[in-house]
């Protein structure tokens, strides 16, 4: 998902300067005032599913709210067709690219010259630059930065192109005084933080839409980009953490696996390379740096709160706000379910059961895992076990035909169908088991899906799978509500097929997880609860009208507590 914001080469390549890049044509367009703008780093409304969907179900659920949609993306090239059908309330899509091919008449048309300042001013320039910088990475103070920003960055406000310091003798210098921990030649010091300073510009270097409240969905450039606009217009910065998205950077970065947890001090402490280590610090610290503008900070699970502590964040402005189902949506699945139940319970040695991998084949979901386990299943005695692996094949080519070899040198081709991109929906009801076998998640929506419509989950022990799937849950009238399927190790092969196991090689078992499942959506992950929070902490934070009593009782207290 982040690998179009992974290291890019050192050094820009040639640019065509008689080319307007698209960037400058949409800075001149006119964009509507809304109530809340989403900012999103490459997905909605141009990639599917996960938080795409989310955001599609925020805005399409609120429709008393105007919406403007911030898409960050690396370049005019990217993919850009609507694949939601944008609804009513949604004004417009305002694209920011991070390619400075894009940037290139603004950013690296300028020179040292074009600061207006005598070579004394320059050095003071540069000390105080990196005087910023050690004040957020040893102290936690953000406002010196956030003052250069303003002078030398911010569109509306920039009294001198700060961008231009990077061409100075007097910028050279102060960079070898200040840096030497970088432990990098000058001249690649000073690559790395030229790609940083590029990135920095493409995010603030242009007034965004005004809004009453900028909601980003990850930290990183979506985080920053809201936070800046937020303060550019007087109003309200929310985030959301769907994933930990410094920790999944840095794993993806050093290849290590996805589970692994990352704290703020591991870019001073980690055995990697000087580069790795750079551009772990600039994760981390724009972490640290987005985190005080957020009035809010929302999570979908509680234990993400305790990660996202040891990254940075101000636990006292966390609250949890869960995905949620419309389950009505299921009732024909559920009722189907409910039927196939029937049948699996008069006669279960005669069942086949359906199990069902719902994500796109890539490494981070763990198919290549899941195959192993289906072969050692097989092994065990279960050959009425059939696999369906449903999802985009295409995001990575290689992995994919790795997943396809590996089915045929198992001799798994009658046990397992790969059908790729279909309606997930439209066939949920045909499977017994969604199994998820992935590294990493958040609060995943197909599982949720999956229990609305009353089927079991055996996955990783990941992100919010957890809360979702195995932890005992209390409703407000005092019935506890049991688990609704087994969580394994990450990468544990055989755990997993034990797993799978323990829930098709007993019926009575199988038959109490299904009921849990739809019992803990009615009564925890219901759609309209969780769009009534949004609505409310929208209305707080952009200071406007509430909606009837009625409809925002339910949280009120607790929000406007947190609030």
């Amino acid at each position: 998902m982040y690998s179009f914001l992974l290291p890019k080469a050192r050094r820009p390549r040639l640019q065509d300067s008689l080319t307007v890049p698209a960037a400058q044509e949409i800075r001149n367009r006119e964009y509507p005032d809304v109530d809340v703008a989403i900012v999103m780093e490459s997905t909605y409304p141009y990639l599917k599913g996960g938080v795409s969907a989310v955001v599609h179900d925020i805005v399409t659920h609120n429709p008393d709210l105007t919406y403007g949609i911030i898409h960050i993306t690396w370049d005019s090239d990217a993919p850009h067709e609507d694949l939601y059908g944008m609804p009513g309330n949604v004004l417009w899509v305002r694209p920011v690219y991070l390619n400075m091919q894009e940037h290139r008449h603004n950013f690296s048309a300028v020179s040292a010259q074009d600061l207006g300042m005598t070579a004394e001013e320059r050095t003071a320039l540069s000390h105080r630059l990196f005087d910023a910088l050690y004040a957020l990475s040893e102290d936690g103070e953000t406002q010196a930065l956030w003052d250069l920003i303003g002078e030398g960055l911010n569109e509306r406000t920039r009294r001198y192109p700060l961008w231009a310091l990077l061409g100075s003798r007097e910028f050279m210098e102060a960079l070898a005084q200040r840096m030497p921990q970088l432990d990098l030649s000058l001249a690649d010091s000073f690559w790395t933080l030229r790609n940083f300073f590029s990135l920095a510009f493409a995010t603030l270097g242009e007034s965004m839409p005004r809004a009453r409240v900028y909601h980003a969905h990850t930290t990183g450039y979506a985080s920053l980009l809201g936070a800046a606009a937020a303060r550019d217009h007087g109003s309200s910065f929310l985030l959301t953490e769907h994933n930990l998205y410094v920790r999944d950077t840095i794993n993806t970065l050093l290849s290590r696996n996805m589970a692994l947890s990352v704290t703020s001090d591991d870019y001073r402490s980690f055995d990697v390379t000087p580069e790795q280590r750079a551009w772990m610090a600039w994760w981390t610290e724009m972490g640290h740096f987005c985190y005080p503008s957020a009035k809010l900070i929302t999570y979908l699970y509680p234990t993400a709160i305790t990660e996202a502590a040891r990254l940075g964040t101000d636990i006292d402005k966390a609250v949890v706000v869960p995905n949620g189902m419309v389950i009505e949506e299921f009732e024909e699945k559920y009722r189907a379910r409910q039927n196939a139940l029937q049948h699996i319970t008069q006669l279960p040695s005669a069942h086949t059961w359906r199990l069902v991998y719902i994500a796109r084949l890539v490494p981070i979901k763990g198919l290549m895992d899941l195959l192993s386990s289906i072969h050692l299943l097989g092994q065990r005695g279960y050959p009425n076990i059939h696999l369906d692996v449903l999802g985009p094949t295409e995001h990575d080519p290689a992995y994919y035909e790795a997943c396809l070899a590996k089915i045929e040198s198992l001799g798994l081709h009658d046990q397992v169908t790969v059908h790729g991109t279909v309606n997930v929906r439209d066939m949920l009801d045909q499977f017994d088991v969604l199994v998820l076998p992935s590294y990493n998640e958040g609060q995943p929506i197909v599982v949720l899906e999956a229990m609305a419509a009353g089927i079991p989950t055996v996955g990783s022990d990941v992100g919010g799978m957890s809360q979702l799937v195995a932890d005992d849950l209390y409703t407000p009238e005092g019935r506890t509500l049991g688990p609704c399927g087994v969580l394994t190790a990450p990468g544990d092969v055989h755990q997993m097929a034990a797993g799978i196991q323990s829930v098709v090689g007993n019926v009575e078992t199988y038959k109490e997880y299904a009921a849990n499942a739809r019992a803990r959506v009615e009564e925890f992950f219901q759609m309209h609860d969780v769009m009534t929070s949004y609505n409310e902490i929208y209305r707080a934070l952009g200071d406007m009208s509430a909606l009837p009593v009625a409809e925002t009782a339910k949280h009120g207290d607790s929000l406007r507590a947190a609030l």
